[in-house]
Parts: C-alpha cells; structure tokens; sequence
C-alpha cells in the first residue's frame, strides 16, 4: 500500500496492519511464518533453477508432486525440516551464522540473532 493511501485511511480513523496483526501472531509466530515462508519460496527458486519438474524432485525426496506443491506453498502440515531437506535436495545448500554477543551488555538483555542463508550453488 502506498504511503499516501494509508495516510488517508489512518486519517480516517482506521488502522492499517497485516495479517498477522488481524490473527494476534506474537512476534515469535511471525518469525516463523516469515522463515516457512522464505525457505519454500526458495525450494521453488532452486528447483526451478535446475530444472526440475515438482515430480522429479518429488522422486529424488521419495515423495509424490503433490507433497512438493504444498512444501512450495509453505503449507501448515510441512515441517521446516522437510522444507530444508527438499531446498538441499533441489541442490541449495544452507549456512547458519550466529551473531556474537556484544561486550557490556547484560545477559539477560541480550538478543541474540541468528542468520540462516539459503544459497544456490554457482
């Protein structure tokens, strides 16, 4: 939306937000949606890359095209494990980096962030 129209519509009284705001997702809920949602772009992304049809890489995961469309569509009843398997099955490959914890802070007010990269292989 663009700034202009949600300025009209706050303006009106009206509150603008997004589904999550609709469903009262806590920011955890969020993060993993948004990681579900990532991971199964990605498994469409490489194995569009390579070429390969729902079906092969449903036969290379020893699972059916219909179970790929729903890894793909990031679907309630796939796991973020099966979202990773069929990524690197489709030839992705996953880093995972921690960010250190900066000095002088106290540990119970510290965040830490934890980076998961999802890369293809040149």
């Amino acid at each position: 939306m663009d700034t202009t129209k949600r300025k009209a519509i706050e303006a009106a009284g009206w509150k603008v937000g997004d589904a999550a705001d609709f469903l009262g997702m806590t920011d955890e809920e969020r993060q993993l949606l948004d990681t579900r949602v990532e991971l199964a772009q990605a498994v469409r992304r490489q194995r569009e890359a390579r070429q390969l049809s729902q079906k092969q890489l449903g036969t290379i995961l020893k699972t059916s095209q219909p179970r790929v469309a729903r890894m793909e569509r990031a679907a309630a009843d796939v796991s973020l494990d099966q979202l990773v398997r069929a990524f690197t099955a489709a030839g992705g490959r996953i880093v995972v980096k921690a960010a250190k914890a900066r000095k002088g802070r106290k540990a119970s007010n510290q965040k830490e962030t934890l980076v998961l990269e999802v890369t293809t292989p040149e």
